[in-house]
């Protein structure tokens, strides 16, 4: 049975814009393992209740279903070992959790804002209510407010990055030599800009520019 990935998708479904399901493909394509897209959107609850869950993304490989991004990249290095590394080893599987964490806390959470509105541009039409209710109930503000604030938010956003282009200052990667999990982590943020709105986060010449380059390069067919 093919592995198939249930995935955010807006009202074109090739939009695949969600970063929880970026960190997933991306850590498919680290692994060299095939598997169907099958996109999903905010309204259609049902069709991934037989998964216990009512988000995205879903992972069926065989007879396991497995949800929660962080729960399919560790599925994923305990029972692919023949694969790349994603974590780095057991005792690295720790240390990477503080960059899950700074991710959702830091990046995410400064992007967020930023593109909420133009998400909701790419939505289909079923989802636009239930997306512009629960996300203007989140930030306690209309999309149209949080779009206008974009230009005074660009640069704190910049600004919160300063560790990470710190590390990349020094080495290619995050992880050092090589991408794994805490570079898929940023990664799959940067992605969910790109597929979701027509924002550029990062300043030009900026070192975690051009890691996101190299990461270009690396995943251009995930």
């Amino acid at each position: 049975m093919a592995r198939i990935l249930y995935e955010l998708a807006g009202a074109d479904e090739h939009c695949r814009f969600s970063q929880h399901c970026w960190r997933v493909r991306l850590a498919l394509h680290r692994k060299g393992l095939d598997y169907e897209g099958r996109p999903w959107r905010f309204t259609e609850k049902d069709e991934i209740a037989f998964a216990g869950t009512t988000k995205v993304p879903v992972l069926v490989d065989g007879d396991r279903t497995i949800h929660d991004s962080w729960s399919i990249l560790e599925y994923l290095e305990d029972n692919y070992p023949q694969g790349p590394t994603l974590f780095g080893g057991p005792d690295a599987r720790a240390e990477v959790a503080f960059f899950r964490h700074w991710t959702e806390r830091v990046v995410h959470a400064g992007l967020g804002p930023m593109i909420v509105h133009a998400i909701w541009e790419r939505l289909h039409d079923k989802d636009r209510e239930y997306f512009r209710r629960t996300r203007e109930e989140r930030f306690g503000k209309t999309l149209e407010e949080l779009e206008a604030e974009r230009p005074e938010r660009i640069g704190a956003f910049r600004q919160s990055l300063a560790p990470l282009r710190a590390t990349l200052e020094g080495q290619p990667y995050i992880a050092g030599a090589e991408p794994r999990v805490p570079d898929l982590l940023v990664y799959a943020a940067f992605l969910w800009v790109r597929h979701g709105s027509d924002l550029e986060p990062l300043a030009e010449g900026d070192a975690v520019a051009a890691w996101r380059d190299r990461m270009d390069a690396d995943f251009r067919d995930a």
